[in-house]
């Protein structure tokens, strides 16, 4: 049985452990950077978005990992198939990027020389602006987007890690919010049209455990003309009193048990664009995921190490709902991932 948080408090204890483990469907614990008793240098918050159509995305990610900040922009074009990511370094941060302890609430902004990320909110959208110099074959990137902050399920979990009482994940994914804007590189321009256009939020908030690998899925669209998506993810701290597995139906989330990622392999590594296989252990969420594209970025720096193989393709099978409905999946955008770091 998996534990469901229902009850608002704060997140953490004034010693700095984690106060409730467990899964909630809105953000519906408190958390205050200002007490955490770990490392300052352990502190790790990001807001990251993903905005997709059957043709294109555009993910933004704003990160303050204490140590080291990161803007990222990403562009990805599904038709060719093709993908650029460039990202800026900021150095010490400490938290002055000033990321909101909410993700209902205030802004998040990084502002540079030869780039600029802005996410915003009011009480029904969510708008998100962008700018980056030279982001590809000299060519520079910009764009506007707005999000519908509908007022349904989201998928929330707070998580603590077995080898540091001090550490935590208080994290948050919303997916299926409708998607309204542009992005341009140079002379070219991709459209995002509401009716089928789609963003997904992943608010994280945390002190992380050195190494880490972790694994997760994601998708956002319209199945028969209803909003669908779901969340699927494990390796996010000890998940013994709920996972992060959840189905999508019309805003409603449906809360699946444990989802095993099979990656296929050759020569006894992972072969990342070979169709995966996915199965829960409750016999909910059964899946194929046939790649498109490898999103791929490795960077080693001794004892900082980052390995991301971020995949996109599409899903076909099926799920079942809280009350047994049935529904089948076939060829759905979304996207698989398997990350390492040493952070």
């Amino acid at each position: 049985m998996q534990h469901e948080i229902t009850r608002e408090h704060d997140l953490l204890r004034p010693n700095g452990t984690l106060s409730e483990a467990g899964y909630a469907r809105r953000l519906i614990l408190n958390y205050d950077r200002g007490a955490i008793r770990a490392s300052k240098f352990r502190i790790k918050e990001w807001d990251y978005y993903l905005i997709a159509n059957q043709d294109f995305a555009v993910a933004l990610t704003i990160a303050d990992n204490s140590y080291m900040g990161l803007d990222s922009i990403s562009l990805i074009d599904f038709r060719k198939p093709w993908q650029q990511t460039k990202s800026a370094i900021r150095l010490f941060p400490m938290g002055k990027t000033g990321m909101p302890q909410s993700s209902e609430n205030g802004d998040t902004e990084s502002f540079c020389k030869h780039h600029f990320i802005s996410f915003k909110k009011s009480p029904d959208r969510r708008f998100l602006r962008f700018h980056m110099d030279n982001f590809y074959d000299h060519k520079t990137i910009g764009g506007e987007i707005s999000l519908e902050n509908h007022k349904g399920s989201s998928m929330v979990i707070a998580t603590p890690f077995e080898k540091d009482p001090l550490a935590f994940y208080y994290n948050q994914k919303i997916n299926c919010m409708s998607a309204k804007g542009y992005v341009t590189l140079g002379d070219d321009s991709y459209i995002f049209h509401p009716s089928q256009s789609f963003g997904t939020l992943d608010w994280g908030r945390g002190v992380w455990t050195y190494k880490n690998t972790w694994y997760w899925g994601s998708c956002s669209g319209l199945l028969d003309g209803i909003p669908f998506g779901f969340n699927i993810g494990r390796g996010f701290g000890d998940t013994s009193e709920a996972t992060e597995n959840m189905i999508f139906y019309n805003h409603r989330a449906h809360k699946l048990s444990q989802v095993t990622f099979n990656i296929p392999t050759l020569d006894g590594k992972d072969n990342y664009l070979e169709p995966w296989f996915f199965t829960s252990d409750d016999g909910r969420f059964k899946m194929i995921f046939h790649p498109i594209i490898d999103r791929a970025a490795k960077t080693n720096l001794g004892l900082l190490c980052s390995d991301q193989h971020q995949v996109f393709g599409h899903f076909t099978g099926r799920v079942i709902l809280d009350d047994g409905t049935t529904l089948n999946i076939k060829n759905f955008l979304g996207f698989a991932e398997k990350v390492f770091n040493k952070w």
